[in-house]
C-alpha cells in the first residue's frame, strides 16, 4: 500500500538513460535489479513508455493543468466578466464550488487510476523505489543510480542547501572556535590576567626577555617574547626553540618554559585573540602568525633556518607542522601531547547525532590536519605521547591505543618507510604502542631482539645511495624478521613516553633534540 501511495504521488518519469561502462556490473557477475525489476537498466536506454491506464490517466491531468493554467491568468478578466453580468451573487457561487469540489474529487479520482498504471509498471517501481532511497541517504550510491533517469525536476532530492554552509560557518565562529581554542574567551583572559601579568613579569626580569609586536599579513598584530642565550655559557643557547602553545596555553605560562630551563634561547608568541594578540583562532590566521613569528626570527632575530627548533604542546602541533611543511629548512619538530587530526577528538565531545555537522565543520573551517602537514616535512621530528592523556584519548585515559599521537606516528612512519611498515611492520609497532609501562615497552623491544647497529647500518647504507628524501623504499627486499626490527627501531626513535597527563608541564630533561642519521 505504501508502495502504490509513492506512485500515486509520485513525479512524471520521461527518460531512463543507458549505465555507463564504468558504472556497469563487472563482466561474469550476474545483474541484480531492484525490487520488482525485471528488465536490465541497460534496456531500458528510451524513452519512458507508460502502460495504457497510466498514458490515459496522465493525458486527461495534463489538460487539467493546461485549463487550470489558462484559467488562472485569465482569472481578472474572468472575475470582472462575471461581476458585470451579475454571476458573484451568493445564490449562484455555491452551486459552482459544489461543481468545483465534484471536479476536484473526478481529478484525485484519475490520479489515483495513474498511480494504480505505474505501480504495475516495473520500471516505475524501480525508480520510485531509488527516489525514496536517495531522499532518505544520499549516498553517492543512491545518487549515482537516481542520475539515470530524467523525471519531474521539482522531485529531485536537495544536494546542496545554504543553510548547509551558514549552519557550518556559524558552528564554527560561535561555539565550535571558542570550543577549540577557550584561550581566546574574554572571560577567561580577564581571569588570568594577574598570572599573565605576573609569568610576563618573570620572563623580562628573569630572563631578559624582550616583547615585541609583530604584523601578519592578514592584520593580526601577534604579541611574543623573546629570550637570547647565544652569548651565554650554554652551548644550546644557539638554537631558537619556537614554541607553539595549546588551546588554553599563552607564552606567559605555558610550554615556553621547558626549552627555556633546558638553556635553549626560545621564541613564545600567543595565538590570535589570545592576551596582547588580535584577530581569531582560525587556521588561516593561525598559519599567518605563525608564518611571520619564524619570518621574524630569521630576518630580525638572525637565526638561520637549520638553527631553528619548533616545538608544540597539544594544538600547537597544527601552526608547528604548518612551520616543518613551509620551512622544510628547520632543523627539528617537536610534538608534545598533540594528535593527527581534530574530526575524532571533536566527534568524542559532541553528541552523535551532529556527527555529519561536526565533521563538515572542522573539515571547512576548522581542518586542523597535522598529520597530513608533518608528512610533508624531512627533517627530524620527535613525539611525545603522555600515558595518561585524558584530551587527545577518543575513549578513556587507560585506553592508550585510542590515544591519537599513535595515528600521528603511525601514519608519519608509513609515509616515511612504506616498505617497512607493511603488515608485520605495522602489526609490531601496535603491540609496542599497547605497552601500558616502561616494562613492558622494554620487554617487547628485548624480546623482538632488536638489533641496533644493524638497523642503523641499513638506514646509512640506503641513506648514502638514495639520498634523504622521504619517502624511502628501503624494506622491499628484506624479510618479515627484519622488517619487524627495523620498524620497532624507528617507532622508538621517532616517539617517547611521557608517563603524566595532559597538562603536566614537561620537565627540563625529557626536552631532547630529535634522533636522526
Amino acid at each position: 500500500m505504501a508502495k502504490l501511495l509513492s506512485c500515486v504521488l509520485g513525479p512524471r518519469l520521461y527518460k531512463i538513460y543507458r549505465e555507463r561502462e564504468s558504472e556497469r556490473t563487472p563482466p561474469g557477475v550476474p545483474e541484480t535489479p531492484a525490487s520488482g525489476a525485471t528488465p536490465s537498466a541497460s534496456s531500458w536506454d528510451s524513452y519512458y513508455q507508460p502502460r495504457a491506464l497510466e498514458k490515459h490517466a496522465d493525458s486527461i491531468l495534463a489538460l487539467a493543468s493546461v485549463f487550470w493554467s489558462i484559467s488562472y491568468y485569465s482569472s481578472p478578466f474572468a472575475f470582472f466578466y462575471l461581476y458585470r453580468k451579475g454571476y458573484l451573487s451568493l445564490s449562484k457561487v455555491v452551486p459552482f464550488s459544489h461543481y468545483a469540489g465534484t471536479l476536484v474529487l473526478l481529478l484525485a479520482g484519475v490520479a489515483c487510476l495513474r498511480g494504480i498504471g505505474r505501480w504495475t509498471n516495473p520500471q516505475y517501481r524501480q525508480f520510485i523505489t531509488i527516489l525514496e532511497a536517495t531522499h532518505r541517504d544520499q549516498s553517492s550510491e543512491n545518487k549515482r543510480q537516481l542520475a539515470n533517469y530524467n523525471f519531474d525536476f521539482r522531485s529531485w532530492p536537495v544536494d546542496f542547501h545554504w543553510e548547509e554552509a551558514s549552519s557550518r560557518y556559524l558552528v564554527a565562529h560561535t561555539l565550535g572556535r571558542r570550543m577549540l581554542y577557550p584561550g581566546s574567551v574574554y572571560l577567561l583572559q580577564k581571569a588570568l590576567m594577574p598570572m599573565l601579568l605576573q609569568g610576563q613579569a618573570r620572563l623580562v626580569e628573569e630572563y631578559n626577555g624582550r616583547r615585541a609586536k609583530l604584523l601578519a599579513c592578514d592584520g593580526t598584530e601577534i604579541d611574543t617574547m623573546f629570550v637570547d642565550r647565544r652569548g651565554t655559557a650554554e652551548p644550546q643557547g644557539q638554537k631558537l626553540v619556537i614554541c607553539c602553545e595549546g588551546n588554553a596555553g599563552f607564552y606567559e605560562v605555558g610550554c615556553i618554559s621547558t626549552p627555556l630551563e633546558a638553556g635553549y634561547s626560545v621564541l613564545g608568541w600567543n595565538h590570535p585573540g589570545f592576551a596582547g594578540s588580535t584577530g581569531v583562532p582560525f587556521p588561516q590566521n593561525e598559519a599567518n602568525a605563525m608564518d611571520v613569528v619564524v619570518q621574524f626570527a630569521i630576518h630580525r632575530l638572525g637565526f638561520q633556518p637549520q638553527d631553528i627548533v619548533v616545538y608544540a604542546w597539544s594544538i600547537g602541533g597544527f601552526t608547528a607542522t604548518w612551520a616543518a611543511m613551509s620551512y622544510p629548512d628547520i632543523s627539528a619538530v617537536i610534538l608534545d601531547a598533540s594528535f593527527d587530526d581534530l574530526v575524532p577528538l571533536a566527534l568524542k565531545v559532541m553528541p552523535d547525532s551532529w556527527r555529519g555537522l561536526v565533521t563538515r565543520t572542522v573539515r571547512q573551517h576548522l581542518n586542523l590536519n597535522n598529520a597530513e602537514q608533518l608528512c610533508r616535512y624531512q627533517g627530524p621530528v620527535l613525539l611525545i605521547r603522555r600515558t595518561k592523556d585524558e584530551i587527545i584519548t577518543t575513549t578513556v585515559p587507560e585506553d592508550i591505543m585510542s590515544n591519537r599521537g599513535n595515528d600521528l606516528l603511525l601514519k608519519l612512519l608509513q609515509h616515511r618507510y612504506p616498505r617497512v611498515m607493511s603488515e608485520e611492520g605495522l602489526r609490531v609497532v601496535r603491540q609496542w604502542l599497547e605497552a601500558a609501562s616502561q616494562l613492558e615497552e622494554a620487554s617487547i623491544y628485548s624480546r623482538l631482539e632488536v638489533e641496533e647497529e644493524w638497523c642503523l647500518s641499513v638506514l646509512r647504507s640506503y641513506q648514502a645511495e638514495h639520498g634523504p628524501d622521504f619517502p624511502w623504499s628501503v624494506g622491499e627486499d628484506m624479510s618479515a624478521e627484519g622488517r619487524r626490527q627495523l620498524a620497532l627501531f624507528l617507532a622508538r626513535k621517532h616517539l617517547h613516553n611521557f608517563e603524566a597527563t595532559h597538562c603536566t608541564p614537561l620537565p627540563p630533561q625529557n626536552f631532547q633534540m630529535p634522533w636522526h642519521l
